[in-house]
């Protein structure tokens, strides 16, 4: 089987439009056109549905997606490995990540990578909430995950790698807004916009135990998905919440962040793997995250770890 009609396959079920694969691939239409017909006799079944206004992948092609895109991602550590020869690292390292607050975490980690180790692909995954990280690192489905204390999960180890200091958002307009810091009890009879209660969320955690600390229980006017949409809606004036200091760059019209008053409160942000032994390429990008984010001193204040 020609991996060329592999690829031909692989870009038109991401297309789901032979014109843009073609373009993409570099080749002509009816060239493309004929890679996918011989793919598809040699299976002898239809790959795509066809017709004047749109294409989709039949029930084979679905079938044949996820073993064409893991034969085609071996072949590119095969090349990967001849280049390299036997003193190169070569695999693929898949790292679960939650969005916003990982902004400044991914890009050095994965220019370092780069310079150090050329022979491995990092896959990036995006998991929005760090509370699931452990889970999927002991079940295989991560290399490496970013979660935030406490793990209590039994077959993964932990190393801290930053301490994110818990603040308010609020809208610009608001009365507290104008204050330097914001007391917890001060926010007990406000609307709150937060992470799903169901989702795994360790900020969403964290905010229902210090409000419960503070007496009250937040009334939450409206869940969202990620910390964009979150702050955006506070922007909005639907509400306020309480976030992490590593979110801050998001800086969306009539948004303001504050301080809390009294004790820093922090939530400790770590690095998740499998105790079992790890692969020599994961190993290499723990190796390489120890160095560029080395285990902090604990800060002043409580952590909530």
């Amino acid at each position: 089987m020609d991996l060329k009609y592999l690829r031909a396959f692989a870009m038109v079920a991401d297309e789901l439009h032979f014109g843009r694969a073609a373009d993409r691939l570099g080749v002509a239409q009816p060239q493309l056109s004929v890679w996918i017909r011989r793919l598809e006799q040699e299976l002898g079944v239809e790959l795509f549905d066809r017709s004047n206004r749109s294409v989709r992948l039949t029930e084979a092609g679905q079938a044949i997606r996820e073993p064409v895109r893991q034969t085609l991602l071996a072949m590119q550590l095969v090349r990967r490995a001849a280049v390299l020869g036997s003193t190169g690292v070569v695999g693929q390292v898949t790292i679960g990540y939650p969005g916003a607050s990982s902004r400044e975490v991914l890009p050095p980690l994965a220019r370092a990578v780069r310079a150090a180790h050329p022979g491995i692909e990092l896959k990036l995954q995006s998991m929005v909430y760090g509370g699931f990280a452990p889970v999927q690192v002991a079940a295989g489905a991560l290399d490496i995950g970013f979660s935030r204390l406490p793990v209590r999960h039994k077959d993964v180890s932990t190393r801290v790698f930053s301490y994110e200091r818990v603040v308010a958002a609020l809208p610009a307009d608001h009365p507290l807004a104008a204050r330097d810091t914001v007391a917890l009890q001060d926010l007990a009879a406000e609307p709150f916009v937060s992470f799903p209660a169901t989702r795994g969320s360790t900020v969403r955690d964290a905010a229902m135990r210090l409000t419960a600390e503070a007496g009250f229980t937040p009334r939450i006017l409206q869940e969202a998905p990620d910390s964009y949409a979150i702050l955006n809606l506070v922007a909005a004036g639907v509400g306020v919440t309480l976030t992490v200091s590593s979110v801050q760059h998001i800086s969306t019209p009539g948004l303001v962040y504050r301080e809390l008053a009294g004790e820093p409160t922090y939530l400790a942000a770590a690095v998740v793997w499998p105790k079992r032994s790890v692969s020599r390429a994961a190993r290499a990008v723990l190796e390489i995250l120890e160095q560029i984010l080395p285990t902090p001193d604990r800060p002043q204040g409580r952590v909530l770890d």
